[in-house]
């Protein structure tokens, strides 16, 4: 799968219709797009933790634009609750609360399972091997132990099914709810496995390729399930006492 189709909100909506009228003649618009695609890209991937900071300078240096530019694509990137903007302090990458984490969660199970159920009725065979060979994919850079590569195509799944549809309001509502998972998975994963998600993947697939429709619903909640389950959804002990009472007791 190219670069393009990766799991970045801002990417994505650039992939899927042509440049804004007078965007190419605006090289700051284009800096500011590409660096939010940058550290979106870097989110998902896990190259970046939940509360980072995103100081600008070292951002600007490394683009070699103005900080302007770079305030600009912090804010983009605040509007898609990738990042915070907090007064005095800077831009830091989002921390999800574990509400927020059960609510990402239950708005993917509402889309992605009507998705599935009409796309089982409309896929068409040339569709079903376009997934095919994402999993393949998947499974090669699950082997390889590719945790930046398999993280990415194991979302870009999902995106696939919408775009699938021709519904691209669909695709990047799931790339923004995706890239605020990446975020929810690094504060509060546990042992989640990408194997299993991969065969996960498969299954809904086959499911796919028959036309069955319930199937396709009940294996996308059971797997929609499953990767919450590996979060660790409850709040951390931060007090010295209770942490250590059960270590103390005779």
């Amino acid at each position: 799968m190219s670069r393009a189709s990766s799991l970045m909100p801002k990417a994505l909506q650039a992939d899927a219709s042509p440049p804004a009228e007078g965007d190419s003649a605006d090289p700051g618009a284009t800096m500011t797009r590409r660096i939010a695609e940058a550290i979106t890209a870097a989110i998902v991937e896990r190259r970046l933790m939940p509360g980072t900071k995103l100081a600008e300078q070292p951002i600007a240096d490394i683009f070699k634009v103005s900080r302007t530019i770079v305030r600009q694509a912090l804010m983009q990137l605040s509007r898609d609750r990738l990042i915070t903007l907090e007064p005095a302090r800077g831009a830091f990458v989002s921390r999800p609360s574990v509400e927020e984490a059960r609510q990402v969660f239950g708005v993917r199970l509402m889309l992605e399972t009507a998705m599935v159920r009409q796309l089982a009725r409309d896929i068409t065979p040339e569709q079903v091997e376009e997934l095919r060979a994402h999993l393949r994919a998947e499974a090669s850079a699950v082997q390889r132990t590719d945790v930046p590569g398999r993280t990415r195509l194991l979302a870009d799944f999902h995106i696939i099914l919408a775009r699938q549809l021709g519904n691209e309001v669909l695709a990047q509502l799931l790339a923004d709810l995706l890239s605020r998972s990446s975020l929810i998975s690094l504060m509060y994963q546990s042992s989640h496995s990408a194997e299993h998600s991969q065969a996960g993947h498969v299954q809904i697939v086959d499911a796919l390729a028959r036309g069955d429709a319930d199937e396709a619903v009940r294996l996308m909640e059971a797997h929609i399930a499953e990767v919450e389950s590996n979060l660790r959804l409850h709040p951390r002990i931060n007090d010295l006492a209770t942490a250590l009472a059960s270590a103390a007791s005779p």
